[in-house]
């Protein structure tokens, strides 16, 4: 039995940082042709579902990710790196000519452009992998995955409501910009939904600026969702978590310097779920989010 399943990608990420990658005008300035030498690489394990279950491991809890595997060179990378972190990787399948990796150039500063790379595919769930392994748990999160049929991931959260397993769940832009009926079920589904600032917009067809964070938004915008925990994050405004018409605000806490930030949203949802898993105090789950997701922005790595 795992304390968490965490659904999502898998990828191989390949950072690069150094004088060379000049950077104005929050973009890199880079030249058709040219060849540029740096002083750092990084390589590590990446993806929303790696993400969130290495750092929930971090908080004492048992994980395990599920997701697709490439059958090449980056596997058993990708496999010892989260076999180090005590991520179970049992539940993992592999496919041929499959890839999800990132290049991901920094600047001095911490900013990132991310080049991304993923095979095309529609289903999540193989034959490989037995519906009676994937209930042994007694969280599971759901990341972003749009590239996965909305029929598949409405199949995943019902299987798991049926057994009386929280689920956790975040939904990208891509996602939020759906209908608001083709989420329907997905979110009936749902009892913890994560989102940032700008992805709640888009879930409510509402202009960014129109949206008051610190008032009720969830009972305003989304009435029949008041009764589910909903958490959104507002990068270096803190997040906000709506339950029952309250509201908790948490500030977003400043590391001494910004070296990487990529990851920082999935460690605050890794602390978040950890700590409420163990307390079920929603201010303290917060409190975890926001330290963690600063000690993530302190380091290159997204977990």
């Amino acid at each position: 039995m795992y304390d968490l399943i965490s659904i999502g990608s898998i990828s191989i990420d390949l950072y690069f940082k150094g004088e060379s990658l000049t950077f104005k005008d929050n973009r890199f300035q880079l030249a058709v042709g040219g060849k540029y030498v740096v002083d750092h690489f990084y390589e590590s394990v990446g993806g929303s579902a790696s993400n969130v279950a290495v750092g929930v491991g971090k908080f004492g809890l048992k994980p395990a990710v599920f997701g697709i595997v490439g059958n090449n060179p980056f596997k058993h990378i990708i496999l010892n790196k989260l076999q180090q972190k005590n991520v179970s990787t049992n539940l993992c399948y592999y496919k041929d000519d499959y890839y999800n990796i990132s290049a991901i150039l920094l600047s001095q500063a911490g900013e990132r452009s991310i080049i991304h790379y993923i095979t095309p595919h529609q289903n999540l769930i193989n034959d490989a992998v037995s519906i009676n392994r994937l209930i042994e748990t007694k969280i599971v999160y759901l990341g972003n995955l749009p590239e996965v049929s909305i029929s598949e991931r409405q199949e995943i959260l019902h299987l798991y409501k049926k057994h009386g397993i929280m689920t956790v769940v975040n939904l990208g832009s891509q996602d939020c910009r759906r209908k608001k009926k083709q989420l329907e079920n997905i979110l009936t589904n749902t009892d913890i939904l994560i989102v940032n600032g700008h992805e709640f917009a888009d879930l409510v067809k509402a202009p960014y600026s129109d949206i008051h964070f610190k008032e009720d938004i969830v009972w305003w915008y989304i009435p029949n969702l008041a009764q589910k925990l909903v958490v959104v994050t507002e990068g270096s405004k803190g997040s906000y978590a709506y339950l029952n018409g309250k509201v908790y605000h948490q500030a977003a806490i400043k590391p001494a310097q910004i070296v990487d930030t990529t990851g920082a949203g999935d460690g605050y949802t890794a602390a978040f779920i950890a700590e409420y898993f163990k307390s079920k105090d929603i201010k303290k789950s917060m409190e975890k989010g926001a330290i963690y997701a600063a000690k993530i922005l302190s380091k290159i790595g997204a977990n």
